[in-house]
């Protein structure tokens, strides 16, 4: 009788937790992943209710280029302290090229270019160049790493150049993540807690202005707005966004790895699936 008594109260302590949960959604993305070639982590909150469903949202997944959320918290810092300015010089080196077809790295050596636009850079395309540059400003990975301890983010990682954590690179890549701290970083954004309120307005400007548009993003009509990052290696694809539109207000994150298909075409599987999670989503919940 005792331990029914105390089972009893122990499920009042927690009916909202229970109720916060979109069982039909659930079921929908549990069906729509189930064949995934790969493994899969999706985390989606609705802002306005406050309930949620989730696919392995505390499983860490690479990155890929969404660690350049993090660099952008850490640069943020930085600006906020008053140790570097949003609209500062900076002089382009030919020593910071990163090999690829990255923008930046188009600059001439000592050609001058404001710290704004390489952050631009660094969301916007994605440029890597840039990236790498952004993290070495904000104080190299190990900083980076403390501020997200510092602010409640365990999960996520900064690897590149970041002593220490070679392991983690070498089975993450250039940095790690989970689904749900994917999200929490896009609602805090959303709710103007990232940092503080000018900083996570700014980070929104920047990150609602995203070049890779024809996944997850293709899903969501062109005048709503839509602040996001996604990552891409050849086994791994990610995306995470926060949606405002008339009705709808959400925010999610789908996350992959260890994928089957590793081309680099449009109807690669996991982008596919992206695209069909962001559609349901945005039928849901508009």
């Amino acid at each position: 009788m005792k331990q029914l008594f105390t089972f009893i109260i122990v499920i009042s302590l927690f009916p909202a937790q229970a109720q916060k949960i979109n069982k039909k959604l659930q079921q929908q993305l549990e069906v729509m992943t189930a064949g995934f070639k790969g493994d899969v982590g999706i985390y989606v909150k609705d802002l306005h209710t406050g309930k949620v469903a989730s696919i392995h949202a505390d499983s860490i997944f690479p990155t890929a280029s969404m660690v350049k959320v993090p660099i952008l918290i850490g640069i943020m810092d930085k600006i906020n302290k008053a140790e570097l300015s949003y609209h500062q010089e900076l002089t382009y080196k030919d020593s910071l090229f990163y090999a690829g077809s990255d923008l930046l790295a188009s600059l001439k050596n000592n050609e001058k270019v404001e710290l704004s636009k390489v952050m631009m850079l660094m969301l916007t395309t994605s440029d890597n160049t840039a990236s790498l540059w952004l993290q070495s400003l904000a104080g190299t990975g190990t900083r980076i790493n403390q501020i997200l301890d510092s602010i409640g983010f365990t999960a996520t990682r900064v690897n590149s150049r970041t002593p220490g954590r070679e392991a983690n690179r070498e089975q993450f890549g250039w940095g790690q993540t989970s689904p749900r701290e994917m999200v929490t970083f896009f609602e805090q954004l959303a709710n103007r807690t990232l940092l503080d309120a000018a900083s996570s307005e700014k980070m929104l400007r920047l990150l609602g202005r995203n070049y890779w548009d024809e996944e997850a993003i293709s899903q969501i009509p062109p005048d709503v707005f839509v602040a996001s990052k996604n990552g891409a290696v050849n086994a791994s694809r990610s995306e995470a966004m926060y949606v405002s539109g008339k009705k709808a207000r959400y925010v999610f994150c789908i996350c992959t790895k260890n994928n089957k298909d590793t081309s680099w075409e449009l109807n690669n599987e996991a982008w596919e699936l992206a695209r069909k999670v962001s559609k349901l989503l945005w039928d849901t919940y508009q």
